[in-house]
């Protein structure tokens, strides 16, 4: 990201958008492009085949993915803020540890991997925060915990909205209690969608330990990527007009896919 001195970007927060600011618009197009690269297409394309069986499954069965996404997001919101700077990681102990414990959540099949779903969450939410932080965002402040929900909630891999939706970006909505507890049921459902697959790899006992711990590792570096995009699209929305550098960016991702 820029090196611009941090007084700057407090002083002159609507700077209009110039060749840098460009430029680092297009890198976090294409970090947000590589994100859902071939190991997070692999895994989704051998969960789409699982989870076509599970489709089969009386409907209380499936709407425990959705439920136990809600209750997931809930524990890690309030638990990252616990656990932060206790035990720090970097994004690969973040990664390693995911891994292990996908591993063990699918020895057991469907059942484990649902049990060790709120334990994964809370390992990617970590290490969505200390990007956050890295950005310049204070890790302490429950408003960059709710910009840390808004990450689960910007698409995920294998879609058609495989990426940051900048519409989140802008808002700019103080939320505690109840208006918490509405964006989460607001992003449990596009979260459980995309947790299925991960569930899904798991749900036969043993070679769903190998499934975990694969797919752990894949959605952790999705997450982290997409948190870079987040964070650094609202970096550079304290520095250049907001409107300009949003647009800048839609315009850097069409550009990509109709060059791929």
């Amino acid at each position: 990201m820029s090196n611009r001195d941090d007084e700057l970007r407090v002083v002159n927060p609507t700077d209009p958008l110039d060749d840098q600011g460009r430029a680092e618009i297009q890198l976090l197009a294409a970090r947000q492009r590589r994100a859902n690269g071939v190991l997070m297409k692999a895994i989704n394309f051998v969960g789409s085949q699982v989870e076509d069986g599970l489709k089969s499954m009386p409907a209380p069965v499936r709407t425990r993915f959705e439920a136990a996404a809600k209750k997931a997001l809930s524990y890690s919101f309030y638990a990252a803020k616990a656990t932060h700077g206790k035990a720090p990681l970097t994004d690969k102990g973040h990664t390693a540890v995911a891994a292990i414990a996908g591993a063990v959540g699918g020895v057991g099949g469907l059942p484990t991997a649902l049990a060790e779903l709120p334990i994964t969450t809370t390992i990617i939410f970590r290490a969505v925060l200390g990007v956050a932080e890295a950005y310049g965002e204070d890790p302490d402040a429950e408003d960059t915990r709710v910009e840390c929900l808004r990450v689960f909630g910007a698409g995920g891999p294998g879609g058609d909205d495989d990426g940051i939706d900048t519409a989140l970006i802008g808002a700019r909505l103080g939320l505690s209690g109840a208006g918490i507890n509405s964006l989460i049921a607001r992003i449990s459902p596009r979260f459980a969608a995309v947790m299925s697959q991960k569930l899904a790899g798991q749900a036969v006992p043993i070679i769903g330990a190998a499934a975990g711990a694969g797919t752990n590792y894949a959605f952790v570096r999705f997450y982290v990527e997409m948190a870079h995009v987040h964070f650094g699209l609202r970096q550079l929305c304290r520095i250049y007009d907001e409107t300009q550098v949003l647009e800048e960016f839609h315009k850097a991702l069409i550009m990509r896919k109709l060059s791929s």
